[in-house]
């Protein structure tokens, strides 16, 4: 916890999914406020190391990997989160443990949160259809292909899936997965 956060999340686990290429702040904003609140969070990857981020332009940081996605379970996380950027959820898209897990996590009814391209892996996983979301502008016709109704707004929550549409929107879209976890204040 930071002197700027809570322990509102002591004692939650966020298994936050990504690879090389995710946008830079939609990991490590998303990261840092969860952990600021109380939570412990892991980032999980398809391989052990470092993956490297991609910030606005260029390459950005590298960000160290806790576990790799055939190493972890559902049942161990309280939550998911989705970072975006364009190659990051394309890359994990066409990885049957990501979807799996993804797919898996989905049906839990745990928070599945995932913002700007992020949305692609939950079509990927089958979690759209019939829900509400809201991504990156181009994802659109993907969201109604597979089944959801696309919303221009900054975050969406429909059942346990919180979708958000980029970088500005990170404050509502920490708030809305706090929420998730402990409920509305």
């Amino acid at each position: 916890m930071s002197i700027f956060g809570s322990n509102d999340l002591k004692g939650k686990k966020i298994a936050i999914v990504a690879t090389d290429g995710f946008e830079q702040s939609e990991l490590e904003k998303p990261k840092k406020y969860l952990e600021d609140e109380g939570a412990e969070t892991h980032v999980i990857s398809l391989k052990s190391g470092s993956i490297k981020g991609w910030d606005e332009k260029d390459w950005g940081d590298k960000v160290d990997v806790d576990k790799v996605i055939g190493d972890v379970k559902v049942a161990d996380y309280d939550a998911l989160v989705l970072p975006g950027g364009q190659m990051n959820p394309d890359v994990l898209r066409t990885k049957p443990e990501v979807v799996s897990f993804v797919s898996e996590f989905a049906r839990s009814g745990k928070p599945v949160a995932a913002i700007c391209h992020g949305p692609w892996v939950l079509i990927e996983a089958g979690a759209v259809s019939g829900k509400q979301v809201t991504s990156w502008p181009s994802l659109q016709t993907d969201v109604k292909n597979a089944g959801g109704r696309w919303i221009d707004e900054t975050v969406v929550v429909d059942g346990n899936i919180i979708t958000s549409r980029n970088p500005q929107d990170i404050p509502n879209f920490n708030e809305k997965i706090k929420e998730a976890l402990v409920g509305k204040k």
